[in-house]
């Protein structure tokens, strides 16, 4: 039997090749905080989202991920268990970035030096270069969005927090699908992977992200 007859009789059953969803994995715990903040949220007005800075640290690889592998679903089914690959969202990165989107705007592109982002870093080349600024060319209303990644949580970053009296958003553990700027790594990531020629070493492929987010 031939790869095209097979296809067309799974096209007859209603199953079609996608990717599989990428998902962390959860304990019934985080599912109910990940629920009780979307009930929390679900009537923000947009003039409310737009005082929110949604902000992200990502890795950038320079072996693309294609994430090329295909499997038979039907359609509608793309979030039940058996076609979802629980993945975690910080493994294998080898040039470290930030920034940060809102509704009305978005930060500069920051790459960390040394590939890794630790307290001190954050509170001085982050929250002080980027999100202070962004925070008063906002208003009092401001929150920024922050993933409750170690680097984040210390004492001498909410020291800081409090002191230039930047509010944290309430947000749940091991929920980065619900962050906005994840669709916009997916597609910095696509930028990058379209170059031809690609970065070769990791000074290249650091420029080739910042001129690509301009």
């Amino acid at each position: 039997m031939s790869t095209s007859t097979v296809r067309r009789r799974f096209h007859e059953g209603g199953l079609y090749a996608r990717r599989q969803a990428i998902c962390v994995p959860l304990t019934s715990r985080h599912r109910r905080e990940r629920l009780r903040w979307a009930h929390q949220h679900v009537h923000w007005t947009p003039d409310q989202w737009r005082a929110v800075l949604f902000t992200d640290e990502s890795g950038f690889s320079l072996q693309s991920d294609s994430r090329c592998y295909l499997i038979w679903r039907e359609p509608g089914t793309r979030y039940h268990p058996p076609n979802i690959s629980e993945r975690d969202a910080y493994g294998g990165g080898s040039v470290c970035v930030w920034s940060g989107i809102s509704l009305g705007g978005r930060t500069g592109l920051h790459v960390f030096p040394r590939g890794t982002v630790n307290t001190h870093a954050y509170r001085d080349d982050i929250l002080d270069a980027y999100v202070r600024p962004y925070a008063v060319a906002i208003d009092d209303d401001f929150l920024v969005q922050e993933h409750n990644a170690r680097p984040h949580s210390p004492r001498i970053v909410d020291d800081y927090l409090q002191k230039e009296k930047i509010q944290s958003m309430e947000w749940p553990a091991r929920s980065p699908d619900l962050n906005l700027i994840d669709n916009v790594w997916d597609a910095l990531g696509r930028c990058i992977a379209a170059l031809n020629p690609p970065p070769q070493i990791l000074a290249t492929l650091a420029t080739a992200l910042q001129e690509q987010w301009l």
